[in-house]
């Protein structure tokens, strides 16, 4: 993993932890008491979290970057399952406990050696097993399990889910295959922002869905998910930082907490049940289809939670709150992916079934490719002790390949005459020179005759 890389998920990872500071209409004591809480539940000083956010205002998503090289990551922060398991149980002992606190009596118990645990390892393993101090809090506080909320005006937050679709002859030699459908829909308006069916179930459909909504209807103050894969990845987390979007996940087996787009997703039922009997051979197909019944079945219709005879198209256009747009190359950087290949004998790479030219320089050697998911004719490659430049794809004759250009520092030298021959002519000669000369005894036998 290279600087580049690395130094993109940390600024990732401090722009969602700053987040909540950055909503409008945060008073003086709300903000003291979210600085609090932040510093609580992940071991920041006061200080570091005034220094991220002073950063982040006067440089935006870059000055969240660490300054210099990224610390290594060579040191791994691994913690036993049992050591894991006594601090799981320490903090459902006591859910007030810190972290601190609980690293603490681990010490002093013998468990753990005193520096072996380091608070905010510790602090990502509990939250991963769903143990955080937050996560705690949400099972101690009283009241409703579930409220029902809403914001206040559009694009201040939009929901996502994946539904699963109709199958169509879209496989290989027209094998029938499922597809998928993604939407992103706003809390406020129920507007359903983009939507489409998808061939595949990764993160590459949410993205291309998010992107879309984007581009059309500007970028969101911030973004509710569920914790499926295609969501919680850290290019999601990268796409929202840079985009200015606070990314927030929904409780782990709480379909209800987005129920806007629940409500939605049983209201596409209707959809599915028409496409059943219209039967659809093709993806596009089923697209445009589902386009129209979208415009006419329902962003067109009056909604019950909107008021009277307002749909979700009039309740989204007519609010005043202003549309928040990025430019294209605010919105391509963003989007942006890396991967890794190896270079092979003729400097060229494949990249999602395509050759590209890198140079014949890297050859053997492993090179990040970052790219937009959007647009992969041109990628930009980086390489350890390389400048990053751009490559485009190779088009390739009908008989052969065009061979790479060989650089001039590789190139031959002209000469007007070969220095093998010569130096090989020189070491003959002087190999003759050392050579002593055989004595000849067919002249001395005839000397003896002749006396005979």
């Amino acid at each position: 993993m290279k600087d580049w890389k690395k130094a993109e998920e940390i600024a990732a990872q401090r722009f969602q932890l700053l987040s909540p500071l950055l909503a409008e209409g945060l008073d003086a004591a709300k903000l003291r008491e979210l600085k609090a809480q932040i510093c609580k539940e992940t071991g920041l000083s006061e200080r570091t979290v005034r220094r991220y956010l002073a950063k982040y205002r006067n440089e935006g998503f870059g000055g969240l970057k660490p300054q210099g090289k990224p610390r290594s990551t060579s040191s791994p922060s691994f913690i036993s399952q049992d050591l894991l398991e006594e601090a799981i149980l320490l903090r459902r002992e006591v859910p007030t406990r810190s972290v601190s606190q609980i690293i603490e009596i681990l010490e002093w118990e013998g468990k753990a050696a005193p520096g072996q645990l380091k608070r905010s390892t510790l602090q990502e393993h509990l939250a991963a097993r769903g143990y955080s101090s937050r996560q705690m809090r949400m099972y101690a506080e009283t009241g409703a399990a579930s409220r029902r909320f809403q914001k206040r005006h559009r694009n201040q937050l939009w929901q996502s889910d994946i539904k699963y679709g109709p199958y169509l002859p879209v496989g290989p030699n027209g094998a029938k295959q499922q597809v998928y459908l993604v939407v992103v829909l706003d809390d406020t308006t129920r507007f359903v922002l983009h939507g489409a069916f998808y061939t595949t179930l990764d993160k590459s459909i949410v993205t291309d869905c998010f992107r879309q909504a984007v581009q059309k209807y500007g970028v969101p103050e911030a973004v509710y998910f569920d914790n499926g894969k295609q969501y919680r990845s850290k290019w999601m987390a990268r796409t929202c930082s840079k985009l200015g979007t606070r990314l927030v996940f929904t409780k782990a087996y709480s379909p209800e907490a987005k129920g806007k787009v629940e409500k939605f997703n049983r209201t596409v039922d209707s959809f599915l049940n028409e496409v059943a009997l219209d039967k659809p051979q093709t993806l596009e197909r089923l697209n445009e289809q589902f386009q129209v019944w979208l415009s006419e079945c329902y962003q067109h219709r009056p909604h019950s939670a909107l008021g009277e005879n307002v749909s979700p198209e009039t309740a989204y256009r007519s609010d005043r709150k202003p549309l928040n747009f990025a430019s294209a190359d605010v919105i391509a950087d963003a989007f942006l992916h890396v991967e890794t290949r190896k270079v092979d004998k003729s400097g060229c790479i494949s990249f999602m079934n395509k050759k590209y030219e890198v140079g014949l320089t890297f050859i053997g050697s492993t090179v990040d490719v970052i790219y937009d998911p959007a647009d992969t004719t041109e990628l930009t490659i980086e390489a350890t002790g390389h400048k990053s430049h751009k490559v485009r794809e190779m088009t390739i004759g009908e008989r052969t390949g065009t061979r790479p250009k060989l650089p001039d520092h590789l190139g031959t030298t002209p000469t007007e005459a070969s220095r093998l021959l010569r130096a090989a002519e020189n070491q003959h000669e002087k190999r003759q020179e050392r050579v002593i000369p055989a004595v000849r005894y067919d002249s001395v036998w005839k000397g003896e005759e002749q006396d005979v």
